[in-house]
C-alpha cells in the first residue's frame, strides 16, 4: 500500500487544507448525524447532538493534544521535549509579514490522543447535559456509536501523514513510508530500511477494529434494547475500544511508555475495568440505572418542560 507524497488536499497562499483535518471534520460530521438517529430512536430532541458536537470538537481536540503534546515516545521525532524545548515556535509568513505560532497547537500537522479526546469528549457532554438537565448516561450512549466511527473514518488521516505505522513487514497490505522524517529509530536508516521497505498499517488495524465496534454497538442498542440500562452502550465503548488498543498498540514502536508499559495499554486496562463494572454494578443495583425506553432524560427535566410547554 502505497503512501501519498503530500498530506495537503488544498494549498492557495497561505490558506490550506490538510487530508488529516478533512477526515477529522468529516468523522465528527458523521458522528453527529449518526446521533441525531440514536436520538431520535430514544426520543431525545436530535437538535442537542449539533450543539453538543461544538462542546465535543473544543473539548475533544484540546484534550486530545495535550495528551499528545505531553507524552515522550521513545524513537519518536516528536514528544514534550520537542513542543517546549527543541521546537516551541514555528514561523508562518501571512501576507508577507512572519509570525510565530507554538508548535504545540499545530494540531494540522497531526499528533494526537485519542484518550485525551475521549476525557475532553466526555467532560463537554457532563458539562452540557448538566446545563440543560440531560440525563448524561443517556446522551454518552446516544454518542458513543457516532464517536467511534468517527474515530474509525478520522485514523485515515495518519495514511496521508505518513504515521502511525508497525514494525517491517513482508505481508501484501504493508505501507510505505517514504517520507524519512516521519520515519522513527531504526527505521530512519536507509541502509539497513530503504525506501521500499514495508510496513505494517497499524492505523489500518484500528480504523477496522472501530468499524466492527460501530456495528456491534449498533446492533447490540436495537437487539437488546429492551434489556440495556443507560449507559450500556457506552460501557460496550470502554471495552471494545480499549481491548483493540491493547491489542494493537504492541505494533506500535513510538509508544509511549510508563516503566517500560505502553501508556495506552495501562489506560486501555483501566477503561476495560470501568467498563465492565459499570454493566455489573448497574445490572445488580437497577435503582442506579433507568433504561433507554424511559421517556425523556430527567426528572428535573420532564417538569422543567411541562413549566415551560403550560406557560
Amino acid at each position: 500500500m502505497p503512501s501519498p507524497e503530500n498530506p495537503m488536499l488544498f494549498e492557495f497562499g497561505p490558506f490550506m487544507i490538510r487530508w488529516y483535518g478533512l477526515l477529522i471534520v468529516t468523522g465528527a460530521l458523521l458522528a453527529a448525524y449518526v446521533g441525531t438517529i440514536e436520538a431520535k430512536r430514544r426520543r431525545e430532541n436530535p437538535d442537542h447532538v449539533w450543539n453538543l458536537l461544538i462542546w465535543c470538537l473544543i473539548f475533544g481536540i484540546l484534550g486530545a493534544r495535550l495528551y499528545h503534546v505531553l507524552s515522550s515516545p521513545p524513537g519518536a521525532s516528536r514528544g514534550f521535549n520537542y513542543y517546549f524545548y527543541e521546537h516551541p515556535f514555528t514561523e508562518y509568513v501571512i501576507l508577507g509579514i512572519t509570525i510565530p505560532f507554538p508548535t504545540a497547537l499545530q494540531i494540522w500537522t497531526g499528533g494526537i490522543g485519542i484518550f485525551g479526546a475521549l476525557l475532553g469528549g466526555i467532560l463537554a457532554v457532563l458539562i452540557y447535559t448538566y446545563r440543560e438537565e440531560l440525563n448524561v448516561w443517556r446522551w454518552l450512549d446516544i454518542l458513543a456509536p457516532g464517536m467511534i466511527l468517527a474515530q474509525a473514518v478520522g485514523r485515515w488521516g495518519n495514511y496521508f501523514n505518513q504515521e502511525l505505522y508497525g514494525p517491517p513487514t513482508d505481508l501484501s497490505w504493508g505501507i510505505l513510508i517514504t517520507n524519512v522524517n516521519q520515519r522513527i529509530a531504526p527505521y530512519n536508516d536507509l541502509t539497513a530500511y530503504p525506501l521500499d521497505t514495508m510496513f505494517h498499517p497499524v492505523f489500518l488495524y484500528e480504523s477496522l477494529w472501530n468499524l466492527v465496534g460501530f456495528a456491534l454497538m449498533i446492533w447490540i442498542g436495537r437487539k437488546y434494547a429492551s434489556k440495556l440500562y443507560d449507559g450500556d452502550i457506552l460501557s460496550i465503548y470502554l471495552i471494545w475500544y480499549p481491548l483493540g488498543r491493547l491489542i494493537i498498540e504492541n505494533l506500535r514502536p513510538d509508544a509511549w511508555v510508563i516503566s517500560g508499559i505502553p501508556t495506552a495499554q495501562i489506560v486501555s486496562v483501566l477503561l476495560i475495568l470501568l467498563g465492565v463494572g459499570l454493566v455489573v454494578f448497574r445490572h445488580k443495583n437497577p435503582e442506579y440505572a433507568t433504561t433507554p425506553n424511559t421517556e425523556g432524560s430527567t426528572s428535573k427535566g420532564r417538569r422543567r418542560h411541562q413549566v415551560q410547554k403550560s406557560s
